[in-house]
């Protein structure tokens, strides 16, 4: 009984994470493809398609927007990434995209958001399972970090 009980806490738990800001989740999916995601700079060491060293898919491709692009440009030191910037992961298994990943730098901090192949938000907002893994990179991004 106690075993049952634990293990329904924690997935109420790790339900929380879940869909925490669906429309938000819906706006931003809307704001990159309107940008066309996949025309952006290629994030530094992800010139081509790799394979993953997260547990987003095997392989990724990882496109930045023009705020991290001009950072990088410029070589600016290590700090924190400006309001504005975006990172979106395409995560593959073989051939076929199996999710989508954004990343946006907001007011408040980093925002995230996981999406099936369809689109569908899987997580948003600051879920646990993201905030717990990215903590560890510069700035909360782990693919890459600032120019030395």
């Amino acid at each position: 009984m106690r075993l049952l009980l634990a293990t329904a806490l924690i997935l109420a738990a790790c339900g929380s994470d879940k869909n925490t800001d669906e429309s938000g989740a819906r706006a931003l999916l809307t704001k990159v493809n309107e940008q066309k995601y996949r025309t952006w700079m290629r994030a530094p060491g992800y010139e081509t398609r790799r394979r993953a060293a997260s547990p987003h898919a095997d392989e990724v491709d990882i496109y930045v927007n023009q705020p991290v692009a001009d950072v990088l440009a410029k070589k600016l030191p290590g700090g924190n990434w400006p309001v504005g910037s975006i990172i979106v992961k395409d995560g593959f298994k073989g051939s076929a995209l199996d999710l989508i990943a954004v990343m946006e730098k907001r007011s408040d901090g980093w925002y995230w958001a996981e999406y099936g192949n369809d689109g569908t938000p899987l997580f948003s907002g600051k879920p646990g399972v993201c905030t717990d893994c990215h903590e560890s990179g510069a700035d909360s991004v782990r693919a890459f970090g600032f120019p030395p």
